[in-house]
């Protein structure tokens, strides 16, 4: 367990078990079915009907991917299409642009050259490579061959409020595809993040804030907000000193994602200005 941040609060990465949901209801979405669960009942903005939550999930839904994260050692390495590794980690990610580019946490990336396995909304298994990896905010990119899904929208995580209505996607180990309801707390938790134990050297200077909870495998996860833009992306939960969750987990902000992917490859006009802070609409 990590030293403590404040009292009776410590961060460990996406582990133990969900608390209770409020309200479950499945939601069909091409060869996937997502199990919708809602932990806390966001003021103002939040989405009340099922119709408007089904709505929000087919919108972002089809640029969510699960991902299988592979080391392949030197002697293993031939070809990209044909090689095969071990696989060492598994978590979520979510598609930037139509040529195949994948964000995710740095924690289920590991290391630039690890081999990908991305199944995508179509319910087909890509193969790809981790290209880039910042271990001290938590990102990776990931980059699929033969692949050009559907791209999220990115928005501007300034234009959250607190009680501003959020969602994630992930799927948590042994169990299926889950969007996840909450809201909005902080724009800042207001420590540096390290891990523990093998992940030692991943981490982030700071963090957005949900009331939302989340488990092992959801690592990497897209977060949207009201609109179905997205606006961070899941890196951990947090938990009590006796190792209870405690229904709050850290996202990073997608103007720190755009600045890490504009960084990286060549990126589109929306991420730049996300990038570049001129990106946020929040009227509309």
């Amino acid at each position: 367990m990590l030293p403590p941040f404040r009292p009776l609060i410590s961060l460990a990465c996406l582990g133990l078990l969900l608390a209770a949901c409020e309200s479950t209801s499945s939601v069909d979405l091409e060869s996937r079915n997502f199990n919708v669960q809602q932990t806390s009942v966001p003021p103002g903005e939040a989405v009340a009907s099922t119709e408007q939550v089904t709505s929000l999930v087919r919108r972002s839904g089809p640029s969510y991917v699960t991902l299988i994260v592979s080391q392949t050692a030197a002697a293993d390495i031939v070809a990209k299409e044909t090689r095969k590794g071990t696989p060492i980690t598994s978590g979520s990610g979510f598609v930037v642009d139509n040529a195949g580019y994948v964000m995710t946490a740095a924690h289920v990336g590991k290391r630039i050259g690890n081999t990908v396995s991305a199944k995508a909304a179509n319910g087909r298994v890509y193969s790809g490579d981790v290209i880039a990896i910042r271990p001290d905010n938590d990102m990776a990119i990931v980059k699929l061959r033969g692949f050009s899904g559907k791209a999220v929208t990115p928005g501007d995580n300034k234009c959250l409020a607190k009680g501003s209505f959020v969602y994630s996607l992930g799927r948590p180990h042994a169990q299926g595809d889950t969007a996840r309801l909450g809201e909005f707390e902080s724009a800042s938790f207001g420590q540096t993040v390290h891990y523990a134990g093998p992940d030692a050297k991943f981490g982030y200077p700071d963090a957005m804030v949900l009331r939302l909870s989340t488990q092992k495998g959801e690592s990497g996860g897209p977060l949207f907000d009201s609109r179905g833009d997205l606006v961070g992306m899941v890196v951990s939960t947090l938990y009590d000193n006796a190792g209870q969750p405690l229904n709050l987990a850290h996202a990073v902000p997608s103007r720190t994602l755009a600045g890490f992917l504009c960084s990286t490859v060549a990126c589109s006009s929306q991420w730049k200005a996300i990038a570049s802070g001129a990106g946020g609409n929040c009227s509309s």
